[in-house]
């Protein structure tokens, strides 16, 4: 509703038992639901998506504010350019109050993402790996993403889905790229990283990703998984889990409260770190 120039229709697709209480609009609110036993997130953007009236659809996450330049941003770029677009997000930190929308308090705060790299210093910037794309907040034509057929509905839980979907548009010769604008702001949550709370969806999703496309993906999460003993990847056979996650790995990986994000490449770093250590004294025996 803040937004200038304003969505001809919101779809929420509502991954949860009952629908959410909104209040009243200036546009269409639509809500689906999307019943499934574990996480749906591919099978719940495709039904937004086959739902939406819309040329140009934006896909953002339930836990992102949008500015209120998102929309304008998006259509903008879109006047020349044909493909998907990824626009900016920024962390906020635990203490953020949301019950005001406070875009001058969101801006002082809000920091970027270290293991992802921001927007280019203005227009837009081509990404030629298609394993930059990220998907809690990004906007193409409807026409191209019912065209390619959207997210692989096989993917259930949580990982992978997005990487695949990437590699299903570099397969089909359509271009990604980073904005300048499109910002939008994530708002605090616990969760883990690496996803040690996904653990046995993050697996079965990787080897569904290596039967596709010859190759796993998600290797950052399934090595900090393999240094903290948790699953078995030796080559040429499937992943084995060895063990469920404990309060140690649940401590390890999960974000705190100062933290406007839970941080994989740290987590490595610290495991990798005890691994040498462990080693040294190893050899000095």
């Amino acid at each position: 509703m803040r937004q200038t120039l304003p969505p001809t229709e919101l779809i929420v697709a509502v991954m949860q038992d009952e629908l959410y209480v909104l209040p009243d609009a200036p546009f269409p609110v639509r809500q689906i639901q999307i019943v499934a036993d574990t996480l749906p997130l591919a099978a719940a953007r495709n039904a937004a998506a086959v739902a939406a009236t819309g040329d140009i659809i934006v896909f953002l996450d339930m836990d992102c504010i949008p500015t209120p330049t998102l929309i304008a941003d998006y259509a903008g770029f879109f006047e020349t350019f044909e493909g998907l677009l990824m626009g900016e997000v920024l962390y906020l930190p635990g203490d953020t109050a949301v019950g005001e929308l406070s875009y001058e308090r969101f801006a002082e705060v809000a920091v970027k993402h270290s293991d992802r790299r921001g927007p280019p210093a203005h227009g837009i910037e081509i990404c030629n790996d298609y394993r930059c794309f990220w998907s809690l907040n990004f906007a193409m034509r409807r026409a191209t993403f019912l065209g390619l057929g959207g997210f692989d509905e096989r993917y259930v839980g949580y990982g992978g889905e997005d990487t695949d979907f990437g590699k299903a548009l570099a397969e089909a010769g359509i271009p990604i790229a980073w904005i300048k604008g499109g910002l939008a702001y994530h708002q605090y949550h616990p969760h883990h990283m690496p996803p040690v709370h996904h653990l046995d969806s993050v697996v079965r999703n990787a080897e569904l990703f290596e039967t596709k496309w010859g190759y796993r993906t998600m290797d950052h999460w399934l090595h900090a998984f393999r240094l903290m003993g948790l699953i078995d990847l030796a080559p040429g056979r499937p992943i084995r889990i060895l063990r469920r996650p404990d309060a140690a790995d649940l401590a390890l990986t999960g974000q705190q409260s100062h933290q406007p994000y839970a941080n994989t490449a740290v987590v490595i770093r610290l495991l990798e770190a005890r691994l040498a250590a462990t080693r040294e004294v190893a050899a000095a025996e």
